[in-house]
Formats: C-alpha cells, structure tokens, sequence
C-alpha cells in the first residue's frame, strides 16, 4: 500500500512526504515494443524496407527526426521449428522468412536494439516439445540465429503447469557457452531476456527459477525479465500492484518466490487493444505510461537489488498484434503517445548500459 501511496502522490500533487520506500526518479533505461509484423506475429512473409517503413515509421521518427523506441522485439519464433530448423511457406532454417536482415538493419541502422522473441502463447506446446528434444540444441540454434542477424534473444516460454525448467537451463547453458553475459551491453547478441507474468501469481515456477537463479545481482545469467502485459489493458493501480508482487516476492508460497530486484525488469503496457486507439498510442497525457512512470522510476528494492527504479517500460504491440483490432498502422501511430514519452522521459538511443543492481 506504501507504494500505491506514493504513486499517488506523485500523480495527484499532494503535499506529502515520501515514504522510507521511495527514491529520486531513475532515468528509463528500457524503452521498447514487441513487434508482430503485419500478419499476427507469424513473420511469414519478406517485406520490402519501403513498405515496411509505410507501416512503421513513427517507430524510427517520433516527428523530429528521433526514434520512438530504443528496442524492438520482433514476436514470435516457433522454437520447435527453430530446432529443427524447418524451411516451409513461412519459414527458413528455422525463422520466420519476414525476420530478414533488411528489417533488422531498418532499426539498428537509427540505434534501436532489436532481439527475437522465441515463444509466445501460440508456441507454448512447442517449447515442450523442442526442450524434449534438446535443451542444449535449440539454445545452440538460437545462439547462431543471434550471430547471423546480431540480434539478442528473448524467452518467451508461457507454460503455466510444470514447465520444463531443467531443459530451459541447458538452453541458456548452451546459449551462455556461445555468446557469455556481457554487463556492458556493447555485444547485443549477448541480451538473453525472458519474459514473466504481469505478477508473480502465474507463470510461478518458471518466475521462481527465473528469480532464484537467472536474474540476481550478484551472479546474473539472463539480462532481465520483462513483466508481461495482463490479459487485458489494466488500471495504473492495478499494473502497479502485479510490479510490486515481482519486487516483493511471494514469501508466503511454498516453496517462496524470492523478491526481483527493480533493476533486473521492465513493465509491460497495451499500445494496441480492440478497436479504438490507447492513449499509450495517441495521447500521453491520459496515457497508463504517465501515471505508472513515477511508481517504474522510484520503487525501491525489497530484498533484493539496491538501485531504486524499475529499468523501463515495454509494450504490447506494434504493427499488427491481432486479427481483430487497429493495431499500430496509419493513421493509427503512436508519435502522439509513445514519441511525446521518449521525449519526456529522455529515452536514450541507443540504449545506455544497463543499471547491474
């Protein structure tokens, strides 16, 4: 409730001190989408730059010539296709035929970081399946894939029941073995991420592990955990909440979830949902990012971690996420929304080195 306090504070202006659990704002680090192309997240189709770029501009110009992002995830690589290196209608080798080096170049060339997500909820029966095979393997796979196109890799792996944990070890063993963490940043093959649940109430043992051993301060694996979005857009007081439970941990569970450190997270926002745009696209001002940007800049550790601050913000999603929807296409844009906030929170591309507690 401490920090809901302070969150409201910040927002509504009151004259209140700040609690013991607040700190000056911390500059966002992390300011990104995931992209799903212009087919639903499949990427099963190559893409010239100019057309591309009809659809996406507002990502590399927020109106004054600056990005609106400083990464882009493009979303989703089916990991058993990845292991088995499938060349089909939508696919080569393994990847999406959409995810070329000429999109990759497209946001790089302006220093926006991008990475591939390997998951998602579609391809939750396929990390099974792939991490049956090999853990090993398809961490070596995906490591290749990150040389050849020098991009980083996202763990997108959405398995709420008993989800393979022993495998997804040997994938970032094998991983880790290729392209070894790199605290500065400066080799963007060496971004391992995963992704998390919006709170710590799904996704609990894949989030124990992650927490417990991947993403500590003192001896890192992963680079962090990206908090997903919810199943809906939420309330500031609701998205708050599900980041806090990550800060917290869930001591109370059995066995517990240690608490995260701010330091090693981003929170995820809906940029597109339904049919109507969201502030987070068109209006800043009333957007979720406004509200929630004192709260993601100023929470303070709980157990672990030292540095106050969330590192940033994600969204969900650019282009065309859903069958159903507006997405982020002209005229629909975001320089409104997300290209007024790179601006106010003074987003830095390319991205600065990361806060490492």
């Amino acid at each position: 409730m401490k920090y809901l306090t302070f969150f409201l504070v910040v927002l509504l202006g009151v004259g209140v001190p700040a609690g013991p659990a607040t700190a000056a704002p911390t500059p966002i680090q992390i300011y990104g989408a995931w992209h799903c192309g212009n087919d639903f997240c499949t990427w099963g189709a190559v893409r010239s730059v100019a057309e591309f770029d009809s659809q996406n501009h507002w990502l590399i110009d927020r109106g004054n010539g600056q990005p609106s992002v400083n990464l882009v995830v493009l979303s989703f690589v089916d990991p058993l296709k990845l292991i088995n290196q499938t060349t089909d209608a939508t696919t080569l080798n393994g990847v999406p035929k959409g995810m070329t080096a000429d999109i990759v170049n497209y946001f790089t060339s302006r220093g926006i970081r991008v990475m591939l997500s390997i998951g998602g909820i579609t391809y939750t029966d396929e990390w099974d399946a792939a991490l049956s095979i090999s853990g090993t393997l398809l961490g070596q796979r995906a490591a290749a894939v990150a040389t050849q196109l020098g991009v980083g890799i996202e763990i997108d792996y959405e398995q709420n029941t008993d989800p393979n944990v022993t495998a997804l070890q040997d994938f970032i063993n094998a991983y880790r073995a290729v392209h070894p963490y790199n605290a500065s940043g400066s080799d963007p093959r060496a971004r391992l991420t995963i992704d998390v649940a919006a709170g710590d109430r799904w996704l609990i043992s894949l989030n124990r592990k992650a927490t417990a051993d991947w993403l500590r301060t003192d001896t890192p694996v992963l680079d962090y955990a990206n908090a997903m979005v919810a199943a809906r857009p939420a309330s500031a007081d609701r998205s708050v909440a599900n980041w806090q439970e990550h800060v917290d941990g869930k001591p109370q569970y059995s066995p517990p979830v240690p608490p995260l450190a701010p330091a090693k997270f981003t929170g995820g926002l809906y940029v597109a949902f339904g049919h109507s745009p969201l502030p987070e696209c068109t209006n800043f001002a009333n957007s979720l990012q406004k509200a929630t940007a004192p709260y993601v800049q100023s929470v303070a550790p709980n157990g672990a971690g030292v540095t106050s601050g969330m590192l940033g913000f994600m969204f969900w999603a650019a282009e065309r996420p859903s069958t159903r929807g507006i997405g982020t296409v002209p005229p629909n844009t975001c320089e409104g929304g997300m290209g007024v906030a790179a601006s106010t929170f003074g987003i830095q591309t390319p991205m600065p080195p990361l806060r490492q507690s």
